[in-house]
């Protein structure tokens, strides 16, 4: 008859030749198992050390582990289906590890778990149920992989994969078909010794595959960054950023080595989907061929024969990547990095970033456009000058003070600032935050804007900052902490927001489709504020890719300055899906965005939607004569 302790707990007959046999087995996996990882491992500790990595705040470190990792929170909500697949795969190894304990321990014979006690009974039975999910789960998995096969996993089909699916499925089998057969036959012993097998197969074939995350990644994303997008800052004068194997460290080594391999990153980044060199998900495998062969301590470029100069340049920094990672790996510090790395010791030969950094080094925008413009447009469009005395300091930014677009952004958001009596005023010189050179590379043109800039502003004691730009909130509020403290500073969607219940509503709606910008939304987490101020003014209809899936408008990066791309144009692709809505009016909350679709809209002709901030959409509600507050 069928006894649950025959079959789970100890194979009757269990010889002493069998101990010796499963002792040189385990210690056979073992070994192949640390011939490969013990290499990445000494990889990793060979890196260069992070020098700015800090442990705290140790509590969001803790949350993010048991929330990402634990309860596997990114894998599913970014894509339900596979994502939940995986969960169960890897909820079933958590529940797996007691019992695989237990089933090592059988082997010798002092098996710990007990059928007849009530927590073994409880503990076998939880685990056949988490092994029934798990089998399916890798199952699906594997008819995606192998018959579905989305095109972002890449063309290669892997015989590994396949293999490891088999493992698993196998040793879920295995265990479960224990709860079938009767005490004392064959089967009991057949299965226990298969299951076994299949454990110490599996083992050493982890390190070997993209397998090697089930080991890494949980300390990839314990040890994160602690921000997204992080940009690491340079350490003395010979860190010029990621140029050889030498400048790889710790943190950037461990997530070359934690890749999965799936796709999410290519998936939805903007320039691999509009026929670009660049893919995320090859720039992470290219350092990690470039370590295979050369090691952390490579002299070897890394832009070369693992990844490319254009691809890595064809970046707009939009974040999807990063976003969408589910094991933790940081893609803008390593491609920023590389782009550091031949920016700042001049190899990068490119003419529009040439004239940029230039512009940049003699003058105080990205556009090049004499400064004057600057003081003509304050003086037509009357904004008060900042003397010390008013709340906020309306930054400008370069789009703001020389489109001709962002110009009338400013000034109807400066309407919006008369009509609720707040008092705000410009800065008389106002140079660009350093967002286009920070993101290409160039160190030396960003601290000295920088620089400039918080003097500026500790000068005219600044203590608030308002701007139509998210690209200069982020700039300001983080990437300035290098080199001090830059003052409160938010978007103007978010200052609309928090004032709508002073601010007119309007009577007739007209249908607006919202584009989240990238430096709002997974940058700053800032989604439903600008759609309150949508709503407040017009019938909010979203496109497909919205909120954090939001597509890209192509401008980031710098690349609004580099000419143009090779390609499908990512402005125009976003334009068409905003389009496809049926809007009338497509809502914007970024100048660069705005002037993007502006050219990409002009293409459709007279069927294009009508373009605007929602500050121009909460400015029409606005009476023609407003009374201006005290400046």
């Amino acid at each position: 008859m069928f006894s649950l302790h025959s079959t789970l707990a100890e194979p009757a007959g269990f010889q002493l030749w069998e101990k010796f046999l499963f002792s040189a087995l385990i210690a056979t996996s073992a070994w192949l198992f640390w011939q490969r990882f013990g290499v990445v491992l000494k990889k990793i500790f060979e890196a260069k050390k992070d020098a700015d990595f800090r442990l705290a705040p140790l509590g969001r470190r803790v949350w993010d582990f048991f929330s990402e990792v634990m309860l596997q929170s990114k894998v599913i909500k970014q894509r339900p289906l596979p994502g939940l697949a995986h969960a169960f795969v890897f909820w079933g190894f958590c529940a797996f590890a007691l019992v695989t304990l237990n089933h090592a321990a059988v082997g010798f014979g002092i098996g710990f778990l007990s059928p007849d006690g009530l927590f073994g009974r409880f503990y076998f039975y939880f685990a056949a149920a988490f092994a029934l999910t798990c089998a399916v789960g890798i199952a699906g998995l594997f008819v995606r992989r192998f018959l579905v096969r989305p095109r972002w996993l890449g063309e290669h089909l892997s015989w590994e994969s396949g293999f490891i699916a088999f493992l698993i499925f196998a040793l879920m089998v295995t265990y479960l078909a224990q709860f079938f057969v009767p005490e004392g036959s064959t089967a009991v012993h057949v299965l226990w010794w298969a299951h076994t097998l299949t454990i110490l197969v599996f083992l050493p074939i982890i390190p070997h595959t993209k397998h090697l995350h089930l080991v890494l990644s949980p300390a990839t994303v314990f040890l994160s960054r602690g921000g997204f997008s992080q940009i690491p800052p340079l350490v003395g004068d010979e860190d010029f950023g990621l140029i050889a194997g030498t400048d790889l460290t710790q943190l950037a080594t461990l997530q070359a080595y934690s890749c999965v391999e799936c796709g999410r990153c290519t998936e939805h980044c903007p320039a691999a989907n509009t026929g670009k060199a660049l893919n995320p998900k090859e720039i992470v495998l290219g350092l990690r061929g470039y370590l295979n062969e050369y090691g952390p301590k490579g002299e070897e470029p890394l832009l070369g024969k693992y990844n490319s100069q254009e691809a890595v340049f064809q970046c707009t920094t939009c974040g999807s990547c990063e976003f969408q990672c589910p094991v933790g790996i940081e893609h803008l510090p390593l491609i920023i990095g590389m782009r550091r790395g031949t920016v700042n010791t001049g190899e990068w030969d490119d003419e529009h970033g040439a004239k940029l950094f230039l512009a940049l080094e003699r003058g105080s925008n990205a556009l090049g456009i004499a400064t004057a413009e600057r003081d003509k447009f304050i003086e037509k469009a009357a904004l008060p000058l900042f003397d010390g005395s008013q709340e906020y300091c309306l930054w400008l930014g370069c789009m703001g003070a020389y489109d001709p677009k962002g110009r009338e952004i400013v000034a109807d958001f400066a309407r919006v600032m008369r009509y609720l009596g707040t008092s705000f005023g410009v800065l008389r010189k106002e140079k660009c935050t350093g967002d286009p050179v920070r993101r290409l590379g160039n160190d030396l043109v960003f601290q000295q804007l920088a620089e400039s800039n918080l003097e500026a502003m500790t000068r005219a004691k600044v203590k608030k900052i308002v701007t139509i730009c998210p690209h200069c909130v982020r700039t300001m509020a983080e990437d300035w902490k290098e080199f001090g403290v830059a003052p409160e500073v938010e978007h103007h969607s978010e200052f609309m927001a928090r004032h709508l219940d002073r601010l007119p509503k309007a009577t007739e709606k007209e249908t607006v489709v919202y584009h989240d910008p990238c430096y709002l939304g997974r940058y700053r987490n800032v989604y439903e504020q600008p759609r309150d101020v949508v709503r407040a003014g017009g019938t909010l209809v979203e496109a497909e890719r919205h909120g954090e899936r939001s597509f890209c408008c192509g401008a980031g990066g710098g690349l609004a300055f580099l000419g143009e791309e090779t390609g499908e144009r990512v402005s125009h692709v976003r334009a068409a899906e905003l389009a496809a809505t049926g809007a009338k009016t497509v809502g914007t909350a970024c100048p660069f965005c705005n002037s993007m679709f502006r050219d990409a809209f002009a293409a459709q002709g007279e069927s294009a939607p009508q373009l605007v901030d929602i500050a121009q959409l909460t400015a029409r509600r606005l009476p023609e004569v407003t009374t201006s507050a005290t400046q």
